[in-house]
């Protein structure tokens, strides 16, 4: 049976409203040991490292090229996955996965949720998470990332989830498309150490990123910097 993108977007809705029954009666997702409701925006590790975050896929031609540059230059990323693209593209999903990336869900629509409810925010989430795995069974999701950086009430409900909310700290507005050259200049003059970046794979036409992460990545290789995923989160006493 081939399932089509309105079959899929059925069984996701009654997955989000199993999901929502689940949380009450505390048979939902289990939640990560270590999640909590802080906003990471730090590197893993000391000293010259730097993580790289892609927002907004998957999209194919832009995704696809990136993980191809990635896999070249043996580096591991963060993909936040917009749940609309997650249904129209599940065989990038699953190409994310099968390199060893780490997802992070980004929201069912790419709705702004800063003035939302705790259970507006926990059906997308949940919604979202559902149409990954659906995409790639069995997929950890240990990331939220809220759209437009719209925090709101999202950072408790998604460590409530399971899920860490995701920061940055620097980003260099490459949905602009101001060229490869000046994506690579605000890359450079604004990567810090223990820096997570934000960019994007989706969203549009991202050929200028992809080539700027092919051309910065051996450039801090070389001056022995290292690419790491984002830092674990300090648990409160």
């Amino acid at each position: 049976m081939i399932l089509t993108s309105r079959m899929i977007r059925r069984l996701l809705q009654a997955i989000a409203v199993l999901g929502v029954i689940g949380l009450a009666s505390g048979t939902a997702y289990a939640q990560a040991p270590l999640a909590t409701a802080d906003i990471i925006d730090t590197a893993r590790g000391h000293g010259n490292v730097v993580s790289l975050t892609f927002d907004d896929g998957p999209n194919p031609a832009d995704t696809l090229r990136l993980l191809s540059v990635l896999r070249q230059h043996r580096v591991k990323a963060v993909f936040c996955l917009w749940g609309d693209h997650v249904v129209e593209h599940p065989k990038v999903v699953r190409a994310i996965a099968a390199q060893g990336h780490t997802l992070c869900n980004h929201g069912m629509h790419h709705d702004d949720m800063g003035a939302w409810t705790p259970a507006q925010i926990e059906a997308d989430l949940l919604q979202t998470s559902a149409a990954i795995r659906l995409a790639a069974p069995g997929v950890r999701i240990p990331y939220f990332r809220a759209p437009f950086g719209s925090w709101g009430q999202t950072p408790t409900v998604a460590a409530r989830l399971g899920m860490q909310p995701l920061g940055w700290r620097l980003a260099v507005a490459d949905w602009e498309t101001p060229g490869t050259p000046e994506l690579v200049r605000r890359l450079t003059e604004g990567i810090t150490p223990g820096a997570v970046v934000l960019l994007h794979d989706g969203g549009g036409d991202r050929s200028q990123t992809v080539d700027a992460v092919d051309t910065i990545i051996p450039m801090y290789r070389a001056q022995h910097w290292r690419f790491t995923l984002p830092a674990r989160p300090q648990r409160h006493a």
